[in-house]
């Protein structure tokens, strides 16, 4: 087969890209922990896995049948504005490359694909002020070459992919001679070990294939990090932000910040300039950089308290293994998240009515707990899209969710969680007992409206019974009232929120009984805002 006429679908790319995501996502903790050059915090995982998650995010949102080059455009200009650290800086010029090797094209050719390959590596390498052997530039120059001639002589694009991973795995296992901080600590350049993940990763996603973890011998963490004497720096202020709106060139940039500092990696797209430098003084470089847009996504920490914090952790305890299954709850209050954990869930993520979390937050909850797999109750008709999004970013194996719209359907689901059963099981049962549970909530209208037939004035209470306005009063008795008239309750759950106080809720309780006796009311801390009430019935 000629390498001409084998074609790579904008599928088949996104695919790959997202492999890449799943590769780091899998080994992102095996590169931290060879992470000790220029500075030994051990990030250099974590902010490659951020920049390429924000890659994943947005080219999830991409139909499969768009066009390759759609998909690099998004995927370069997402990888930037979402890089993080040096080593994420240099992945987003990866990603920047390869998006001006497939622009324009719908659909690429193993020839087109391998030259997109050539254009990052030589971005990324181009982002680096100062170049130092060694390091994941000396990884990258090796398979660019390699990946130059294979693209003529091998006839598909894995063939391509082997050799330049197989070259760049040769080019990695060479930098500890090449730099003697790594020679020392007995590690290999954790930021070359990134790209060969990045690559492997694209493979496995091209071949429909899950990512294999990476299997590395590394020593000790007290030998990588040295001694637990404090880290002496003479730049310890990592600094990394966004200009917008800019007209100026990367050489004009790097020229006027390369007096502040070190470790500097430059990138611009179009109007958007990214920078990453460790320095003595971080006001004096934004206030240079303000020259040439407005700022945004400012990050400056103290690289020595950083070292300082991972060598007591190091020495504090070993990682905790993840294992199980466990529930992932959205909670709209800080009294509802209490209430959710103690029925069991694992971990609960703040969110709700008009502060719907992306989908980063889950997957940062998820690579950050303690279990294998991950049922997510979203608890919000917004966010259900969200949890959807996790489970095709995370994979079917790994994460399922309940399409939960409230509460109600929340904790009705949560309840009958059982950590004996599989995800799958789990899964059908809380489905089918979050469907009968019954919802109601009491807001405020912001507005003059007319929402099916019932007119809302701007101030007016709001009884909302599974999600739809059903009623309007002028108190929260009045609409509470009308709300519950008519159902056939026995148990009625008040969560009361940030604007309503024990005894008001208990007053209303009281009221409740009083207008029906067959009902038992209870009451509890919700701490939710915009809703002074969020009532679940049985």
């Amino acid at each position: 087969m000629s390498s001409e006429k084998a074609v790579i679908s904008g599928k088949q790319f996104k695919d790959m890209l997202l492999g890449a995501y799943h590769s780091f996502e899998k080994n992102f903790e095996t590169i931290n922990d060879l992470n000790v050059f220029p500075v030994p915090d051990g990030d250099t995982g974590s902010n490659m896995l951020h920049t390429i998650a924000s890659v994943a995010k947005a080219i999830s949102a991409i139909p499969d049948d768009a066009p390759a080059g759609e998909i690099g455009a998004v995927a370069a200009r997402s990888a930037i504005m979402g890089a993080r650290g040096n080593s994420g800086v240099i992945l987003s010029q990866l990603l920047r490359g390869i998006g001006k090797g497939v622009a324009g094209k719908k659909t690429l050719t193993n020839t087109e694909i391998g030259k997109a390959f050539q254009y990052g590596i030589l971005y990324a390498y181009r982002s680096v002020s100062k170049p130092v052997e060694g390091t994941i530039l000396s990884v990258a120059r090796g398979m660019a070459k390699r990946a130059y001639s294979a693209t003529r002589s091998c006839d598909t694009l894995e063939e391509v992919l082997n050799e330049a991973i197989r070259v760049g795995k040769e080019e990695l296992a060479e930098t500890p001679e090449k730099l003697p901080v790594l020679k020392a600590a007995g590690v290999v350049d954790a930021g070359g070990q990134g790209l060969i993940c990045f690559f492997e990763g694209c493979l496995a996603g091209l071949r429909g294939e899950e990512c294999e973890a990476l299997v590395i011998a590394t020593p000790p963490k007290s030998q990588k990090m040295g001694t637990g004497e404090p880290l002496d720096l003479e730049f310890p202020y990592c600094t990394e932000f966004i200009v917008k709106e800019a007209n100026v060139t990367k050489e004009e940039v790097s020229e006027a910040l390369t007096i502040y500092g070190n470790s500097m990696i430059v990138a611009v797209m179009d109007d958007i300039v990214k920078v990453h430098i460790h320095t003595k003084h971080p006001g004096d470089a934004l206030n240079r950089a303000q020259q040439w847009g407005s700022l945004h996504d400012i990050k400056i920490n103290n690289m020595v308290d950083e070292h300082e914090e991972r060598l007591f952790k190091s020495e504090a305890a070993a990682p905790v293994a993840k294992k199980g299954l466990g529930v992932l709850t959205v909670a709209a209050g800080d009294g509802i998240a209490k209430i959710m954990h103690q029925l069991g869930a694992a971990d609960i993520i703040s969110g709700g009515q008009s502060m719907n979390p992306p989908v980063e937050d889950f997957v940062n909850a998820i690579e950050n707990g303690s279990c294998e797999q991950y049922i997510i109750l979203p608890n919000n008709k917004n966010i259900i899209l969200a949890a959807e999004q996790v489970k095709k970013l995370l994979g079917a194996s790994k994460v399922s969710y309940i399409p939960t719209t409230n509460l109600a359907q929340g904790l009705a689901a949560l309840l009958h969680y059982d950590a004996t059963k599989s995800m799958i099981e789990n899964t059908a049962i809380m489905t089918n007992e979050a469907k009968q549970a019954v919802s109601g909530s009491v807001t405020v209208a912001v507005r003059d409206s007319v929402v099916d037939g019932i007119v809302v004035k701007k101030g007016d209470y709001l009884g909302l019974l599974n999600d739809k306005i059903v009623c309007t009063g002028s108190s929260i008795k009045e609409v509470l009232v009308k709300l519950l008239e008519g159902g056939d309750y026995e148990l009625i759950s008040l969560y009361y929120g940030d604007t309503l106080d024990e005894d008001g809720a208990e007053a209303l309780a009281e009221e409740l009984g009083e207008v029906n006796e067959d009902w038992e009311v209870e009451t509890f801390y919700g701490g939710q805002p915009l809703y002074p009430l969020l009532i679940a019935m049985e």
